[in-house]
């Protein structure tokens, strides 16, 4: 053992960074992830011990059986395996082969670390009770997301408690962020379509201009979290695209503008809905135009369970120390891990992998976001020592039986 780590887990570090580099060089987008998943099939039947399916069109669940005896529950770890339609920027020697495509989020960063829990778990069979569930999960970039397609195929059915990481740069290398209760935001989107008259630049009066329109609505609904919120409830809405127009003498029939919004509490959730609506048709209404708005409901937040968190807080600070716990405020990015805990007890960690002098220090969805890869063995390292904790056949670390 060194640092603090089981033997058995630095002797696949180098084996997994090898996993990730290759996953790193061939990403695919949401729902489109054939060649990662058969990549991920490969090395599970290679490990040996699983019953493996594919109740989607990708992505892979594979289930493993301990033999330890005692009271047997079962838990689930999820990772993420898309990657996004950017175009990598970091001259890395295994960079993207894949133009316009990078995992840019350290979705090949949680492929391989559960890849490596899954080698060490199918070595280790007796010194678990129950069952443990890989959920290496499609489409976790692009809502609604491929969590809520394994939900309705059954890939978490009869679970007893789910897990998951996010490898993170917000957070220093191997510094896990810890949070009970609400973690991530809700995550939103809308879409507004302002119609009005278009016609020749230099007769603004016969028209009705969707541009003008479309810009006062954009500011007016910074009013939403400015004026109908609450300071100490933190929401946000970005309008993150604006489209219109064909020519610089020309004023437009249309504009068309798309948001996000990111909210935590149903309440506030709902509000912002309700005022972006009404101030989107006042808006446009008053300047003799319409605007129709299409809402599409996203990500719930991520909500972890008190008693996991405790429990998770107590394998790090046993295996690693205080040093590498921080307890963190929620976070505005969404994530589609909720829905796996809707019915369930669940526990959502944030895993740093920031280093500024091995330049890791950059913002994810980044063309020059790159990885400190040393945080890899941290995320094996908790994963199993979890498992061991919650599945050691007495029950009393399993929030049920509490």
């Amino acid at each position: 053992m060194a640092e603090g780590f089981a033997k058995k887990v630095l002797d696949v570090e180098k084996e997994m960074i090898s996993w990730r580099r290759h996953l790193h060089e061939y990403p695919e987008l949401s729902f489109r992830e054939f060649r990662t998943t058969e990549f991920i099939e490969t090395k599970l039947k290679e490990f040996g011990g699983y019953t493996i399916t594919r109740p989607c069109r990708t992505g892979v669940v594979a289930s493993v059986k301990g033999t330890k005896p005692g009271k047997k529950h079962s838990v689930g770890i999820r990772a993420d395996i898309d990657a996004l339609p950017i175009r990598e920027e970091t001259g890395l020697p295994y960079a993207s082969r894949t133009e316009g495509v990078m995992h840019a989020c350290g979705h090949d960063g949680h492929t391989a670390i559960l890849l490596a829990v899954a080698k060490i778990l199918a070595g280790s069979r007796e010194s678990f009770c129950g069952e443990v569930r890989l959920l290496f999960q499609e489409a976790e970039e692009l809502p609604p997301g491929g969590a809520a397609d394994l939900k309705k195929a059954g890939a978490d059915k009869g679970l007893d408690a789910m897990l998951g990481l996010h490898l993170s740069s917000a957070f220093d290398t191997a510094v896990f962020g810890i949070r009970s209760g609400i973690l991530t935001a809700a995550v939103d989107r809308f879409d507004i379509e302002v119609c009005g008259k278009g016609g020749h630049c230099a007769y603004p009066e016969l028209c009705a201009d969707p541009v003008v329109t479309a810009a006062e609505i954009i500011t007016g609904i910074q009013t939403v979290v400015s004026r109908n919120i609450r300071a100490t409830d933190p929401a946000v809405i970005s309008v993150c695209e604006v489209r219109g127009g064909t020519a610089y003498n020309i004023i437009p029939d249309t504009v068309s503008l798309t948001a996000s919004v990111r909210t935590f509490g149903e309440k506030t959730r709902a509000l912002v809905e309700k005022e972006v609506k009404r101030k989107a048709k006042e808006t446009a209404k008053a300047n003799g135009c319409t605007a129709k708005v299409k809402w599409e409901a996203g990500y719930p937040s991520v909500v972890n369970d008190e008693a996991m968190t405790e429990t998770a807080r107590k394998v790090i600070g046993v295996r690693f120390g205080e040093k590498h716990e921080l307890k963190i405020d929620p976070i505005m990015p969404g994530e589609d891990f909720s829905y796996f805990t809707d019915d369930k007890p669940g526990f959502f960690a944030e895993l740093g992998t920031r280093n500024i002098k091995k330049h890791t220090d950059m913002p994810h969805h980044n063309s020059c976001y790159r990885m400190d890869e040393t945080a890899l063995k941290f995320g094996v390292q908790y994963f199993t020592d979890m498992v061991y904790t919650l599945l050691d056949g007495t029950g009393k670390n399993m929030p049920a039986d509490r």
